[in-house]
């Protein structure tokens, strides 16, 4: 028999995360919001520039959020194409339900933690982009497939070990519904996980038919790994991918699924994918067409500002950056540099520094002009100013990140902020 997963999970697990006690794990809240539980604190509908929030604090765009989420709803539905957005990107399964209630199939992650993060939540569907072969989560998925038959789980595979592997832990947790996988394709030599060749995955397509604890049901890849990625490189490897699917099929290989799954999508060419998508010919079975874009939901100032697919098709909308990190100036030494007090704990900074863009000063709001952030400390923003720059020692400075997936998980909650400053919510986060 499988491990017995059941536990107790809150009615709702989601309207219990406004139930949790305010102390001093969340920065930048209120420090009189201590003992406040954070439904308290959000029917208090602070300003983050009044109400007490200390620097440095993260804002969430509560009118661009809502904007991102509609946008990437109806791009999926114009271009026929089910949703799973990579949730690894927020962690926040309050984002997931409002992803879930704008019409996404699922939600993708990456590792078996995620998994039960989404799980806990009640996530009905999803989609694991890796493989995965860790014998203790293997037995917790078994008996979570087995508590729950409405739950839909993929994965991929890119090895026949991996299959045995699989095969080994899910037999000897008694699993009793099998485990639906994906061949993994990967997007070229020396790109990262994934089958090299086809004729390897149909080595691993045979492998995974010969475990009956496991159910090939489709393809898979990652586009945005394509070395030297073009519209013309990546069009060409998507073309592999969709003829893999088709000989699959060909072969018989998805002879008793309702339907069959192709997947890829990041967020840098989901406008590659739809075009590419929409060619697959007919098969004998039905096709789940699953983008698995994740930046969305916050985009960004910096990295994905300059690699959104809506700069090349600008027709069909763009994405709003819904991060601000708000940070003080702590000194002002000279004319020609400053400091702040947020640094590389509190700002997505592998891919680029932050952007000053903002300064606010007895409540007025200017543009940071004269202001670039040139580096950090742990806890220390470093700024140049030129002679154009009206900056002092208290100043608040908003400025734009790049890269969400390093600003998400360097906050446990993220006030949620409307346009007038008013905080309405606060995103818990799970890393």
């Amino acid at each position: 028999m499988a491990a017995d997963n059941a536990v107790e999970r809150p009615a709702d697990p989601l309207a219990a995360l406004a139930d949790e006690r305010l102390d001093h794990r969340f920065k930048g809240l209120p420090p009189d919001a201590e003992g406040l539980t954070v439904g308290e604190l959000a029917a208090q509908r602070r300003n983050l520039f009044t109400g007490g929030f200390t620097t440095p604090v993260l804002a969430l765009s509560a009118e661009r959020l809502e904007h991102n989420l509609a946008l990437m709803e109806t791009y999926a539905e114009r271009h026929g194409l089910a949703f799973a957005p990579h949730g690894k990107t927020s962690m926040a399964p309050q984002l997931f339900a409002r992803q879930l209630e704008r019409g996404a199939w699922g939600i993708t992650l990456a590792v078996p933690h995620q998994v039960r993060v989404a799980r806990e939540f009640g996530v009905p569907r999803i989609f694991l982009a890796n493989e995965l072969v860790d014998a203790a989560a293997l037995r917790w998925l078994a008996g979570e497939l087995d508590a729950d038959p409405s739950f839909r789980f993929i994965c991929y595979v890119d090895s026949v070990r991996g299959v045995e592997l699989m095969h080994a832990a899910l037999s000897e947790a008694g699993a009793s519904r099998p485990v639906d996988v994906v061949v993994e394709l990967a997007a070229g030599d020396g790109a990262r996980t994934g089958v090299r060749t086809e004729a390897e995955c149909f080595e691993i397509a045979t492998a995974v038919a010969s475990a009956d604890t496991l159910r090939l049901v489709g393809v898979a890849g990652y586009e945005g790994e394509v070395p030297d990625a073009s519209s013309a490189t990546v069009t060409a490897w998507l073309r592999r991918l969709l003829a893999l699917l088709v000989d699959f099929d060909k072969s018989g290989h998805f002879a008793d699924l309702p339907e069959v799954v192709l997947s890829a999508g990041g967020s840098a060419w989901f406008d590659t994918v739809a075009a590419v998508f929409a060619e697959l010919p007919e098969l004998s079975r039905p096709v789940l067409k699953l983008l698995r874009s994740g930046a969305y939901v916050s985009h960004d100032d910096g990295h994905y500002r300059h690699l959104t697919p809506f700069n090349r098709v600008p027709e069909e909308g763009a994405l709003e950056p819904a991060f601000r990190l708000w940070a003080q100036v702590v000194s002002r030494p000279s004319a020609e540099q400053a400091f702040t007090n947020a640094g590389k704990r509190d700002a997505a900074y592998d891919l680029d520094l932050p952007e000053a863009q903002v300064i606010r000063r007895d409540g007025t709001e200017r543009p940071a002009t004269g202001v670039t952030v040139t580096g950090l400390s742990d806890q220390h923003g470093w700024l140049r100013t030129t002679p154009e720059a009206d900056l002092a020692v208290g100043d608040w400075l908003g400025t734009g990140l790049s890269h969400p997936c390093t600003a998400f998980d360097k906050w446990q909650l993220i006030p949620l902020v409307e346009g007038d400053g008013t905080v309405s919510d606060y995103i818990r986060t799970f890393f």
